[in-house]
This record gives C-alpha cells, sequence and structure tokens, in this order.
C-alpha cells in the first residue's frame, strides 16, 4: 500500500511540474509574441546568408525561394546580382557582399546589402563569389519576371516585359501565360506575348504553335520580334513545311512594308520639328522685314537674347526646371523687346530708307551684342535643362514612337503663330501695322502715328524672336555664336513665303523643314542645306515675291 501511494504521489508531481512547465511556457510566448517575430523577421536575412554561402545548391534554391518570399527591400537587386555575379561572401564570417563593379578584384567596393557599409576589398581570396547551376539560374530568371509584372506600377511593368523579349526558356511560358490572364495593361500583355511567340517559333512538334506565333510577332511591330523571325528563317531548312517558310517570308515582308511607311512618318514629323523651328526664327524678321522693310541682321542675336533669359531664369529656379521654362517665355519676350525697341530707338529710326546702310549698322549691333554675351557669361556654351514632362517618348505604336520635345516645340510654334495672327488682326496694333505696311504716306493723313508704329513692330518682331530663343534653348546648346546659325534661315523663310505674310512664312518653314529632312538621307545634312538654297534662288528668281506677295507699301516698292 505504501509503494502505492509512493507511486501516485510521484507521478501527481510530474504532472503538476509539467502543467506549470507548460502555462508558463505558453504565457512567455502569449506576453511576447512581437519579440518573436521581430526575432524571425530580423534572422531572415542572416538565414539567406547562411543558404547562399553553402556547397549545397540544394540550399542555394532554398535561399532564392526565401528570397523571393520575404519583403527585403534589396530582393530585385540581390536576385540580379546573383545573376551577373555580383554576389559575394566572405570566406571567415560568411557575410553576403554586394559587388558594384564586376569582376572580383584588389581594390573593388563591396557594399552590405542590410546595412549599407561599403569596404574596399584588399586581399582577393578572402572572398568568393556565390555560384549557381542552370537550375538556380533559371528559377532566378522566373523570380525576377514574376516580381517585375506583379507590382502596382505600369511603367515598371513594362521595362519588365520588354526585359523578357528574347530571354524567355521553356521552363518561363507557364509564368507568363499565368500573368498575361490577370494583366490589364495592353503594351504588357503584347510585350508579354511577343516574348512567348518567340520562344514558340522554335517548336518543331507543332506547325500550328509555329504558325500562330509567326502571326503574333508580325502584328506586333517590336524590332525584337523582326529580328526574332529573321534569325528562325535562317534556321529553316529543307524539312521545315512549306506553310511555315511561306509564313516567315510573309512576315518579314509585311514588317519592312510597315517599316517603310514608318521611316516616311518619322522623316514628315522630324521635318515638321525643324520647320516649326525655323517658322520661331523667321516670324519675328517677317515682321519688321515686311512693315518696316529693314534688314535686321541682329535678329540672331535677338533669339541668341531669349535663349540666354531662359538659362538665367534656370539659374534662378534650379529646382523648378518646368515652371522656370514656362516663366522664361514672358521673361524672353521682355527682355528682347525691350533690346529691340533700344535698337530701334537709337540706331535704325535714323536710317529709314537707306536698307544698305541698316544692313551694315544691324551687322555691327550683332557683333556688340555677341561681344557682350561673352563678357558677361563667357564665351563657353551654356546648357539648359528639359524639363521632366517634354522629356522621353511618345509611342504611337511599337514601331513608330515621337519625341516629346519636338512635339511641345510644333504646339508651341503654332501657339505663336496664332497669337500673333490675333494681334495683327484683333488689336488697334495690328490695325495700325497693317495700314502702315500698305500705305505708309495715306496711313500718317489719316492720324497714324508711324514712328510709334514702327518701334511697337520692331519690339514686338523682337520679342517673338526671344520667344523662339527660349524654344531653341530646348535643341541646341546655348552660346554667343547660336544667333548666326538661323539668320540666313530665317531670312530664307521670309523671301520663299512673301515678305510680311504670316501664313506665307508658316507654309515656307514648315515646307523647307520638310524638304531638307527628305533630302538628308541622300546628300547628307550639309549638302542638303545647299541643295534648298539653290532651289530658293531658282523658285525667286521664277516668282520674285514668294509663295504669298504681300499687297501694299513693298509690293509698290
Amino acid at each position: 500500500m505504501c509503494k502505492q501511494t509512493r507511486r501516485w504521489n510521484n507521478v501527481c508531481r510530474f504532472l503538476t511540474a509539467l502543467f506549470v512547465v507548460f502555462i508558463t511556457s505558453f504565457g512567455a510566448s502569449a506576453a511576447s509574441p512581437s519579440t518573436s517575430e521581430s526575432h524571425s523577421s530580423g534572422s531572415s536575412l542572416t538565414d539567406i546568408e547562411a543558404l547562399l554561402t553553402s556547397k549545397s545548391f540544394t540550399d542555394k534554391e532554398a535561399a532564392v525561394s526565401l528570397l523571393v518570399a520575404s519583403d527585403l527591400p534589396a530582393t530585385t537587386q540581390l536576385l540580379n546580382g546573383l545573376v551577373n555575379k555580383q554576389v559575394v561572401y566572405d570566406k571567415k564570417d560568411k557575410a553576403i557582399w554586394f559587388l558594384e563593379n564586376p569582376p572580383l578584384k584588389k581594390g573593388s567596393t563591396l557594399m552590405n546589402l542590410g546595412t549599407g557599409e561599403t569596404v574596399t576589398v584588399e586581399k582577393k581570396r578572402q572572398y568568393r563569389t556565390v555560384s549557381l547551376n542552370n537550375r538556380m539560374r533559371t528559377k532566378i530568371k522566373t523570380a525576377l519576371a514574376t516580381l517585375a509584372l506583379t507590382g502596382d506600377d505600369v511603367d515598371a511593368r513594362r521595362a519588365g516585359a520588354k526585359r523578357l523579349l528574347g530571354q524567355v526558356d521553356n521552363d518561363l511560358v507557364p509564368v507568363i501565360s499565368e500573368l498575361l490572364v490577370t494583366e490589364g495593361d495592353t503594351v504588357t500583355k503584347g510585350y508579354l506575348t511577343a516574348a512567348v511567340s518567340i520562344t514558340q517559333l522554335d517548336d518543331k512538334d507543332s506547325v500550328d504553335a509555329r504558325l500562330s506565333a509567326i502571326d503574333q510577332l508580325e502584328t506586333s511591330g517590336l524590332a525584337e520580334a523582326y529580328e526574332a523571325l529573321k534569325a528562325a528563317k535562317a534556321q529553316t531548312t529543307d524539312a521545315t513545311p512549306e506553310a511555315v517558310q511561306r509564313a516567315f517570308d510573309g512576315a518579314i515582308a509585311s514588317y519592312e512594308e510597315t517599316q517603310r511607311v514608318v521611316d516616311i512618318a518619322q522623316t514628315l514629323y522630324f521635318g515638321l520639328s525643324l520647320g516649326s523651328v525655323l517658322v520661331l526664327a523667321g516670324i519675328g524678321l517677317a515682321i519688321t522685314f515686311g512693315v518696316m522693310g529693314v534688314i535686321n541682321m541682329a535678329h540672331g542675336e535677338l533669339i541668341m537674347i531669349g535663349a540666354y533669359t531662359t538659362y538665367v531664369m534656370q539659374l534662378l529656379l534650379p529646382e523648378y526646371t518646368g515652371i522656370a521654362l514656362l516663366l522664361s517665355i514672358p521673361a524672353a519676350f521682355l527682355v528682347a523687346g525691350l533690346v529691340g525697341v533700344a535698337i530701334e530707338r537709337s540706331v535704325i529710326r535714323h536710317l529709314y530708307g537707306r536698307p544698305l546702310e541698316t544692313l551694315l549698322a544691324t551687322f555691327g549691333i550683332s557683333l556688340i551684342l555677341q561681344q557682350a554675351v561673352r563678357s558677361i557669361f563667357s564665351p563657353l556654351n551654356r546648357s539648359v535643362s528639359t524639363p521632366e514632362f517634354m522629356s522621353g517618348m511618345i509611342e504611337v505604336t511599337p514601331m513608330l514612337q515621337l519625341t516629346t520635345s519636338r512635339m511641345y516645340i510644333i504646339i508651341f510654334c503654332l501657339m505663336v503663330f496664332f497669337a500673333l495672327l490675333f494681334i495683327l488682326k484683333r488689336t488697334s496694333l495690328g490695325l495700325q501695322v497693317r495700314a502702315v505696311s500698305q500705305n505708309r504716306p495715306m496711313a500718317r493723313a489719316m492720324g497714324v502715328r508711324s514712328e510709334w508704329v514702327d518701334m511697337a513692330t520692331f519690339g514686338l518682331g523682337s520679342g517673338i524672336a526671344g520667344v523662339a530663343g527660349v524654344a531653341l534653348s530646348q535643341l541646341t546648346n546655348v552660346g554667343p555664336n547660336m544667333g548666326q546659325a538661323y539668320i540666313i534661315d530665317s531670312f530664307m523663310v521670309v523671301v520663299f513665303g512673301g515678305v510680311g505674310n504670316l501664313w506665307g512664312t508658316l507654309a515656307a518653314g514648315l515646307s523647307l523643314g520638310v524638304f531638307n529632312k527628305i533630302l538628308e538621307p541622300w546628300a547628307g545634312a550639309v549638302l542638303a542645306k545647299i541643295l534648298v538654297l539653290v532651289f530658293i534662288i531658282l523658285f525667286i528668281q521664277k516668282r520674285p515675291k514668294g509663295l504669298f506677295p504681300q499687297r501694299g507699301r513693298m509690293a509698290e516698292d
């Protein structure tokens, strides 16, 4: 009986101790769940380091799986680094480092992805690159594709899908097919579909799959698709089905025909953008030359003043390039306009009726303005930043992409043209300008102050030249000699379109720009300009008054 009682007491003590231990452990874990979770989260990079530095590729694959499942900010960088042999580890403490400029050598810089600490390699043999096998590379590529295509950023998804073109293997096809089902962006879906189709070009087991892939690539309009079609066509043999060979030939011919049309469209676009620049440069000269009969050789320097005004505005607002550019438009108009008024009041008004002396005087003024700019800003060219909203490309189709800045130049040119047209047609200044240009003595007899009109007209034309300088600052460097590059072109536009006619200036500038761009591929840039000049000379011999002759005083003279 005593033995049974003793045994029972021992059992009770054991159960009581076990119960106490269980309650204590449960209470501790329940009391500090965040501590446990924090430790698990904090050791995730350590766990990945331990697996990546293992000699077993199975452990390394497990490290990749942990990395993909983790929320580490350097996940994508680390995966790309593994593929590009940029992840190394210290042989002693097994810590992984990111190699910024491979290959690994003495003096290389290593960065700790966890802390951001950097060290310089003193002994190359102290570190070793994390090695991969083909299975791991495929796994990492699949992970990168999934990460890039599952985010909320549309631009990131498009960039990730475009990177897959020509890089997809059979293991990635199921992953991309699943992503295609949920992808809502049309451009991204087009890239993904083309990426899968490029892989299926080599599918010798299914003729229908190859024909479908060829059709998809033919309509994609992507340069990568065209290169893949040509490469696949080069690998065909006599054993390749005739239907597949015909499909290859048809797809390649269709792409090349579309490319020719796209090239024509791009040539026209570049020509219109160049023509817009010519219109902006010449429209101010068309006013002064048409109304006052003044051959202003300093017109290019007024354009230069507008460009330097843009440069100064960006110096004053370095953090707000877009706002600075918008403020430069009225500022350049005022500065160049005031300079033009000063030139007219001080020099030109004494030389009316003497065009040769006016030409020589304005040429001297142009030299003075150039030297003044060299003294103030130095003779070195200055660069004006392009705002973010004017950067990049406009993708009309995958084959046709237009430069955003040139589109803004075309729109800006039309805005300036119609604003100037409104001033001349709908304001009292415009009425007086038209009256003076048509018959100066009669306008003076009717009470129009022709001297005031001349001053205002010259100031208006100079201000428009300054606005043209704002636009040109986005296309070329700003320098003391930039105006000399446009003075001849400005006169060509004015004479070809018809002296003093705004519509003639617009038509002449745009047509000369397109004509120049059409000639450049065959003749080169310099010879194309010479041919344009010869064409204008021959045209003026046949039609001395230009495309749209101006009626009034200039026509009578």
